[in-house]
């Protein structure tokens, strides 16, 4: 398989876009204020008065409020980068943070994408994906049925080996966003209805799989950054037990 050359990584980006919305984006503004480094928000019809687009120092209009037609869209958000002048694109967190063909995309406009590799988004950004990957590796995981392209029928069917209560999951996106815990059978139509209509919005991919719902987890994690210069760090331990969503 050939590598793709990444993009060549100036000592200091002068402007940066942040694909995103809200607190993680006023953030990443602060940051690169910090920084002295240009930021540029990006808003939909809806965001006109939001505050990350206040504090920036320019911001771009990406098109109406739905989110598929404006944070959504690789197009729109590569051609605010380009006529800013942005040589990165932060992209936050869901919308098209792990998103591989937006990584690609940026890629080829020649515009860093602060983030991991395409591969590594591909392998790990997807859930189902990563599950399989670890379990081939011999990595423990929560019994349920995991596999690309999954039916509502097919959903349906594997639930009563799996047992309830069950956790239906999106293979896309992060921070519980589309998952639903299912306690019963009568329960599971509908559910499975809301997860694919909830990720498909937050991440224009409404692929679910299934997992045995634990009902006293104790969700641990370690981050771990690495750079392009074969700089690696991690941030130590977090609780993600006591996350908003599950």
């Amino acid at each position: 398989m050939t590598e793709t050359p990444r993009t060549e990584i100036p000592e200091m980006f002068h402007t940066v876009l942040i694909a995103n919305r809200g607190e993680i984006a006023c953030r990443v503004i602060a940051t690169l204020r910090r920084l002295g480094i240009r930021s540029v928000a990006v808003y939909s019809g809806a965001d006109a008065g939001a505050r990350h687009v206040a504090l920036a120092d320019v911001a771009v209009r990406i098109g109406p409020a739905p989110a598929a037609q404006s944070y959504l869209s690789i197009e729109a958000v590569l051609d605010a980068a380009r006529a800013t002048g942005a040589q990165a694109i932060h992209p936050g967190y869901g919308f098209l943070a792990e998103n591989a063909a937006f990584a690609e995309a940026c890629e080829q406009a020649g515009i860093v994408f602060i983030g991991p590799t395409a591969d590594a988004i591909r392998t790990m950004g997807d859930k189902i994906t990563a599950k399989l990957a670890v379990t081939e590796r011999g990595v423990p995981t929560v019994p349920g049925i995991a596999r690309p392209g999954l039916t509502d029928a097919e959903l349906a069917a594997a639930a009563p080996g799996i047992g309830y209560p069950l956790l239906i999951k999106p293979s896309a996106g992060g921070g519980g966003k589309g998952m639903h815990v299912v306690a019963e059978e009568a329960e599971l139509a509908d559910a499975i209805a809301a997860a694919r209509r909830e990720a498909a919005a937050s991440f224009g991919d409404d692929a679910l799989f299934l997992e045995r719902y634990l009902t006293t987890p104790r969700h641990i994690e370690v981050q771990i950054l690495a750079d392009a210069h074969g700089n690696v760090v991690h941030l130590g331990e977090r609780e993600c037990s006591l996350q908003r969503r599950h």
